[in-house]
């Protein structure tokens, strides 16, 4: 009992804790106590639920069965909304606190919510090397059954509750994407239902406008039911070198040309400082050598980050052999490195052993109980922000980040642009290397004001050709949108598809300028 009656008692200092500093006190300046004591454990309770639902669902096959009846509710919804006027825009029913966005989306309490309830992997085929999923089925979801038969994503992005339908409508990248390109790159058939409520399926050769269009959408062609996706033979390891490098000229040097290099698998840096980076490489094997095996996955293990970085500190290469599903969702449990900032202590040893295997706090439990005055507070003194530009401007690149914004570390991942038509493509005719920059944490720079640093980056952004992922704020007018994103084919196909009156342009439902 008496461990009982302990924990009792410190949940009544804490309630009372609360009643004489506020809870929006706690929620802004103690909030580790509130996500260790509560966010924690709801987060595993999601998790453990969602596991077993998906795990029921397929043994059961009961997802393909039930897929067309809930495509047909779908149409039904929008030809309702049709008949009774088409008085305000249509977007998906999802609440805005469950997607891994930290931007809040007003426009669900202004449009026509379509409840798409479509979660399920619904066809795993191996002679085609093709996984049929629905939108909401996520990463962690797709890593679980492809890598316990055997087979693999050829991009596979990082964080465990992405799902399908946000890495399309919006952007994906993982460490494979200088082989295989951004996630739309993989995907070879979407189906939608349109702002008519007809079903269509397109690929590169069956209405392959409207395939080329979708990616980057958000959303606004149509509502998207199911993808098909390439999937490549898997295997159990990661071998992984760690090199850490020193100077910009040298880093940039030397993770263009492992970039460039095809018998990579994976490609990663991260960057301490202006002139402190460790490059990664990588390629999958079965072979392991036992002294060298890492999994890192394990929730004891220290966060991913920090592990690299003592790479740097000792000024040592490294070799280690990571569990497949380890190496994917290496960034997860520390949200790449946001969880610091949330959880201080997170890394701590005895924190990790006690309480490591609840993190981490799913993104969408702390959008919802982080409060109107905590998510100003982010807005202004966060960044969260990939800004995907050419190779070969890398150096300014890093220099623009450095003196505008000053976050580190900076994620550096390598991805190939096909010359494709859509909104996303090379300035020229040709297939371009490009690399992901990714900020993530506190500004360091002297009076950081989030709408002109940012407005500043974007800016740079747009000079070199290069463009801002559409999960995080933007600040660009409706001008600048546009001449960072191709919108030819996307705003034919919106006047062809009768979508004006139906979805809101891209740019209103993503930029701050446009917001309401």
């Amino acid at each position: 009992m008496e461990p009982t009656v302990s924990l009792a008692v410190c949940a009544l200092l804490f309630l009372l804790w609360v009643r004489v500093k506020g809870l929006e006190f706690v929620l802004i300046h103690q909030r580790w106590v509130f996500v260790c004591l509560f966010l924690l454990p709801l987060s595993l309770i999601f998790d453990i639920y969602y596991y077993v639902r998906a795990w029921v669902v397929f043994k059961l096959s009961s997802a393909p069965r039930l897929h067309g009846e809930r495509v047909r509710d779908i149409q039904k919804q929008v030809r309702e909304w049709k008949e009774q006027g088409s008085k305000t825009f249509m977007c998906t029913g999802r609440p805005g606190w469950l997607t891994v966005s930290l931007r809040v989306g007003k426009y669900k309490k202004t449009h026509k919510n379509i409840m798409i309830n479509l979660m399920d992997i619904l066809e795993v085929d191996t002679k085609k090397q093709i996984v049929r999923v629905e939108p909401l089925v996520t990463m962690g979801q797709v890593t679980a059954l492809l890598n316990s038969i055997g087979w693999t994503l050829p991009v596979l992005p990082e964080l465990d509750d992405l799902t399908v339908g946000g890495l399309i409508m919006g952007t994906g990248i993982e460490s494979s994407s200088h082989k295989y390109g951004l996630f739309q790159h993989i995907c070879t058939a979407y189906e939608l239902v349109l702002a008519d409520g007809s079903f269509v399926r397109c690929t590169p050769a069956e209405n392959s406008d409207l395939f080329y269009a979708v990616p980057w959408s958000c959303g606004t062609l149509g509502f998207l039911v199911a993808a098909e996706i390439r999937i490549i033979p898997a295997k159990k390891y990661v071998k992984l070198r760690f090199e850490p490098v020193r100077g910009l000229e040298a880093i940039c040097d030397k993770f263009t040309r492992e970039s460039q290099r095809p018998e990579n698998h994976f490609v990663e840096g991260l960057l301490y400082s202006l002139d402190e980076a460790v490059i990664m490489t990588g390629v999958m094997t079965d072979e392991v050598e036992l002294s060298k095996l890492n999994s890192i996955g394990n929730y004891y293990k220290p966060w991913f980050f920090k592990h690299v970085e003592n790479y740097l500190k000792t000024n040592e290469e490294g070799l280690e052999y990571i569990p497949l599903r380890h190496y994917y969702h290496r960034h997860t449990r520390s949200i790449f490195w946001e969880l610091q900032d949330i959880i201080p202590f997170g890394n701590n040893p005895i924190f990790r052993y006690l309480f490591g295997w609840m993190v981490p706090p799913k993104i969408s439990l702390l959008k919802l109980t982080q409060g109107e005055t905590l998510r100003k507070l982010y807005e202004q003194h966060h960044v969260v922000q990939d800004m995907l530009v050419p190779m070969k401007c890398l150096p300014q690149a890093v220099h623009t980040f450095h003196n505008d914004i000053h976050v580190y570390p900076i994620w550096l991942c390598p991805f190939i642009l096909p010359s494709q038509p859509g909104l996303v493509h090379p300035k020229g005719d040709e297939t371009e290397l490009y690399v992901d920059i990714g900020a993530y944490g506190e500004p360091r720079v002297k009076h950081f004001e989030a709408r002109s640093c940012m407005r500043q980056l974007e800016k740079f952004v747009r000079s070199v050709h290069g463009f801002q992922m559409l999960y995080a704020d933007c600040y660009m007018s409706r001008e600048e949108f546009w001449e960072m994103f191709d919108g030819s084919l996307y705003h034919r196909l919106r006047e062809q598809l009768g979508c004006q009156d139906a979805f809101p342009e891209v740019y209103d439902k993503i930029c701050k300028a446009a917001r309401h």
